[in-house]
């Protein structure tokens, strides 16, 4: 578990450039790589916290060239989710990355993205896709597997960064970069969390003060998890769910551990590193996280 170190005004020098279109991204990309530079790219839909940051850390230590894409992606929102009131704030986004020198902007409108309207040739997530978060989220991993393929393409990075506690779109991201030979290099970064343990997210916004405490139960569950790895699974799954269960102020939509090869339940025999997964609501904000164990 990383905490997410405190940031300096002092840091803030330069605003970090932004490209807007897919023909002056790859232009610029190109005089990069005709130069020698490594390119890394981190894919966000904006509202930049340190989590986001420490990605494009993490890309700095990688590449030259760190392409930041802030572009929310209409094809991985459900019917009733937020899409038009997901937060936009490309300024505020652009001051959060002054001091990263390697960072370069992309941040394409939709029709740019997508210039002919509903794309009719779209990515699958398979079997996996419809579990864990899929469930929750019809279509979610499609729309999202179908934007990343399409800016590794734009950008073509040496490596692309994504966080751990998106750990089913990790698993994902990975599996198609594997079956479609896409020559770019799949980065994890490890969780960042707050002092109280709660892992980085723009929806952390939402919580009150009493919402912030009760959503604390999480990392609190991955913990009593971890710490029953040794008694097996069943062990597990009451540890967690113990603490989740006497928290009222959480609503618990699933608790699962998965073998990682797979990402699927681990039977009842497995031992070894497994990954536990959680995702619950606190009144109208929908939370996940996820921890290693072992399982003994």
């Amino acid at each position: 578990m990383r905490v997410a170190p405190p940031r300096s005004a002092a840091s803030i020098v330069i605003h970090p450039h932004v490209v807007t279109t897919i023909a002056d991204l790859r232009t610029r990309l190109d005089a990069d790589r005709a130069a020698g530079r490594r390119v890394a790219l981190v894919p966000t839909m904006g509202s930049l916290h340190d989590g986001h940051l420490s990605l494009v850390e993490h890309a700095a230590g990688i590449a030259d060239v760190v392409v930041v894409s802030i572009f929310v992606n209409p094809l991985q929102f459900g019917p009733t989710e937020d899409f038009e009131q997901y937060p936009r704030d490309l300024e505020a986004d652009r001051a959060a990355l002054a001091g990263h020198p390697a960072a370069l902007v992309f941040a394409p409108a939709v029709d740019e993205m997508y210039p002919l309207g509903p794309l009719q040739t779209r990515v699958t997530a398979g079997a996996v896709g419809g579990l864990f978060e899929g469930r929750s989220r019809p279509g979610h991993f499609d729309g999202m597997l179908t934007v990343v393929a399409k800016l590794l393409n734009i950008v073509q990075p040496d490596a692309a960064v994504f966080g751990q506690k998106d750990a089913q779109q990790v698993h994902l991201v990975q599996r198609m970069v594997r079956e479609l030979d896409i020559r770019t290099a799949i980065a994890v970064a490890e969780t960042v969390r707050a002092d109280d343990g709660l892992a980085l997210s723009s929806r952390n916004a939402f919580l009150d003060e009493r919402q912030r405490r009760a959503a604390r139960s999480i990392p609190l569950a991955l913990e009593a998890a971890q710490s029953a790895g040794d008694r097996g699974i069943d062990a597990v799954l009451a540890a967690a769910q113990g603490v989740l269960m006497g928290e009222p102020g959480i609503e618990l939509d699933y608790f699962a551990v998965v073998d990682p090869a797979t990402f699927r339940p681990v039977p009842d025999e497995f031992r070894g590193r497994a990954r536990a997964l959680v995702a619950a609501r606190v009144g109208a904000t929908r939370l996940i996280d996820t921890e290693t164990l072992v399982l003994g």
